[in-house]
């Protein structure tokens, strides 16, 4: 992972940094961690901005997270409350555990994004409920645009100022990335094989409130 981000960024500059963030948060094993200490790396040797690689970096993080933030606005609350009870094994939650996650996410949908931009993993997903709850386009930019430029900055620093000694810190990078999917995925595996589905009778009365 690490030599093909390494060989593409030197290749591509600005328009890879873009493009894989952009990836990065469409499809989340490919680690913003590795990509902008790189990039930042690279700055700090010359051979691109440092402020052309936060822009480039920060404006790929936003638009990649667009497409989930669309396609749940477009999926809505009761397909997916519906999906979740049919498939709720394999998603490891109930139409029950998606009302209480969005009604914890209208409270502090603004913090949430904000705050849920600088968490790994949790950067794409937050999205999800945003579109699902129906927050605007522009808080939802303005909120996800500062959170990833605070994210960008952490970590292009910690590139830039590395420097020479990235490389050193590259032979760790790599390993401990696959270390947390590892723990996500056992994680996840572990919630499929536990998972007990809710009573019939608990859902009646969600039923009955939503006739009336």
């Amino acid at each position: 992972m690490f030599e093909f981000i390494t060989e593409f960024l030197e290749k591509s500059g600005y328009l890879g940094v873009f493009a894989l963030m952009a990836l990065e948060n469409i499809f989340p094993p490919i680690p913003s961690e590795m990509i902008m200490p790189f990039a930042g790396f690279v700055a700090a040797r010359g051979d691109l901005n440092v402020v052309g690689v936060l822009i480039a970096g920060t404006a790929g993080s936003v638009v990649g997270a667009l497409p989930w933030y669309y396609a749940a606005k477009v999926y809505g609350c009761e397909r997916l409350r519906k999906l979740a009870d049919r498939k709720a094994r394999w998603l490891t939650l109930n139409s029950e555990d998606i009302d209480k996650s969005l009604d914890a996410f209208r409270k502090h949908g603004r913090k949430a994004v904000l705050f849920g931009r600088l968490v790994p993993a949790v950067r794409t997903l937050i999205s999800v409920p945003a579109g699902l709850s129906n927050m605007s386009l522009g808080q939802f930019l303005l909120y996800s645009s500062v959170g990833s430029l605070a994210w960008t900055g952490l970590l292009t620093a910690a590139g830039y100022l590395l420097e020479d000694n990235y490389k050193e810190v590259s032979k760790y990078i790599d390993p401990v990335s696959k270390v947390i999917f590892g723990i996500l995925l056992a994680w996840y595996i572990y919630r499929v094989i536990t998972y007990k589905p809710a009573a019939k009778e608990a859902s009646t009365p969600r039923k009955e409130h939503e006739r009336g």
